[in-house]
């Protein structure tokens, strides 16, 4: 394991941005420079510039000071380094594999499911995984936070078979807390919502964003709230991350997990009951583990049908049930996660 910069970097209370905000900002943007830190320069060739410019590398510090110093195979890189593989055009892999465009309700606003509106809150987020199914997605014109939110609140205000609000990205804790606020406090106007659901992956890759200001907000918040995190290794969690996920249990949230099957990454059995029990000693539940969304450049990280549901025999066969999560697949137009166990 490398270590992380060695100087803690100091906010006085002068100091109007948020420490997290300033370590998102010394991420690791150069893939060279990544690599320099692991030891692992002869992956140089492997790299891809037009994969880099595309979708550009970023990862937090913190998050490289998990990975395995020296290991070219080490799950957590792979999972962030723009290859060669990702130049590939396979069949079958698109620019929108989740059908998205066609749910679109209004400006960052995603109708699939009945009773939920997800809005895609912001463009932004802390690392850019290389299997992300919306990295060709048009953020530009599709944020619902624009505006003060407002082509989505009046969406969600017209329509009262909207009970659950779904807040994605990007990543929605990339937004300061008092854009979350203005959001929330124009949504405890509208009777008919009553859930709050959060995925996000910062809780994991920049735990530090779990603070006073976004607890306190959490608490202030009238609804139950769930908060799904995204870990698809063991490897991701650490004390760190643990201080975070607790202090959002102790804000009153229900946390679960969704992972996506990899390969290379998590496609063995040992890895995924490693991931599970893990992320539970953390007081996280497995929620769902998703076959890969077929996405243009990801066809590197794809598991077959029948060996995702080999493995997930086996994980069910190994865990306690409420251990196991479900093995699903998002399928476009479908009224639900299609389950394929």
């Amino acid at each position: 394991m490398i270590p992380a910069r060695p100087a803690p970097i100091q906010i006085s209370p002068r100091q109007a941005t948020p420490r997290w905000q300033q370590l998102w900002r010394d991420a690791v943007r150069d893939p060279m420079e990544l690599l320099g830190l692991l030891g692992l320069e002869e992956l140089a060739s492997r790299v891809s510039p037009a994969a880099a410019a595309q979708f550009a590398l970023r990862v937090p510090r913190g998050f490289v000071a998990r990975m395995r110093h020296g290991d070219a195979n080490d799950p957590l890189l792979r999972q962030v380094l723009p290859l060669d593989d990702e130049e590939r055009v396979v069949p079958g892999f698109g620019l929108d594999a989740v059908g998205d465009s066609a749910a679109r309700a209004g400006a960052g606003v995603i109708r699939k499911y009945r009773g939920r509106a997800l809005l895609v809150a912001t463009g932004s987020c802390a690392i850019n995984c290389r299997y992300c199914f919306r990295r060709h997605f048009p953020y530009a014109d599709e944020t619902a936070a624009r505006g003060q939110w407002a082509e989505a609140l009046a969406i969600i205000a017209a329509d009262d078979s909207i009970d659950e609000i779904i807040l994605s990205g990007g990543d929605p804790l990339s937004l300061a807390d008092g854009k979350l606020a203005e959001l929330t406090d124009a949504l405890k106007q509208v009777p008919h919502v009553r859930r709050l659901r959060i995925h996000t992956r910062l809780p994991v890759v920049l735990p530090e964003r779990v603070d006073d200001g976004l607890v306190a907000w959490l608490r202030g918040l009238p609804w139950p709230v769930t908060v799904v995190i995204h870990a698809n290794h063991a490897n991701e969690f650490d004390g760190d991350v643990d201080a975070a996920l607790l202090r959002l249990r102790d804000a009153g949230c229900l946390l679960l997990n969704q992972a996506v099957l990899l390969k290379g990454v998590n496609d063995s059995v040992d890895a995924l009951a490693d991931l599970c029990e893990r992320g539970h000693r953390a007081g996280v539940l497995p929620y769902y583990l998703h076959q890969l969304d077929r996405v243009s450049g990801a066809a590197h990280f794809e598991v077959g049908d029948d060996d995702a549901l080999a493995l997930h025999r086996d994980l069910a066969a190994r865990l306690s049930g409420y251990l196991v999560p479900k093995l699903v697949r998002e399928v476009a137009g479908d009224p639900g996660k299609r389950p394929l166990v």
